[in-house]
């Protein structure tokens, strides 16, 4: 079993400069970057123009560690302290289980585990101190 602590940035429209940023400043390298349109779409739910060209999800590996990055989708709300997340890779469904059940007790689910087109189980919770969590666990099982 492996489970990782990766920082998770959640930017307001403008992560595609910082990425640029820390490439620059860090000598980050982009891993993976998707944006919102490359994603598979929901057929009941159209995707906002200003929503195209957002990135859904990033990773750079800077060094021998990793950040990820998303952009809030148009009309989410985006506050200062809300913006870093960490997002707890595993590589065990039943492992990411427990880290849910243990995390969600007693703090406020976002998004329950489940599969996501990304995931075979991923999950976001903010815990009773108010940190949140995204939970991912990674490969197909």
């Amino acid at each position: 079993m492996t489970v990782r602590l990766i920082p998770y940035l959640v930017m307001n429209g403008n992560a595609r400069e910082a990425i640029q940023f820390y490439e620059s400043a860090l000598g980050a390298t982009v891993v993976f970057q998707q944006k919102f349109t490359d994603m598979p779409q929901h057929p009941d739910y159209s995707l906002p123009e200003e929503a195209k060209e957002r990135i859904a999800h990033a990773s750079l590996k800077v060094g021998d560690s990793e950040l990820m990055f998303s952009d809030t989708f148009p009309g989410q709300p985006h506050h200062s302290g809300n913006q870093v997340t960490i997002c707890i890779s595993s590589d065990s469904k039943e492992q990411s289980q427990k880290l849910y059940e243990a995390l969600r007790e007693g703090g406020q689910v976002h998004m329950p585990l489940q599969e996501t087109h990304f995931s075979p189980a991923y999950a976001i919770v903010t815990d009773k101190f108010g940190v949140t969590f995204q939970i991912n666990t990674e490969g197909k099982q």
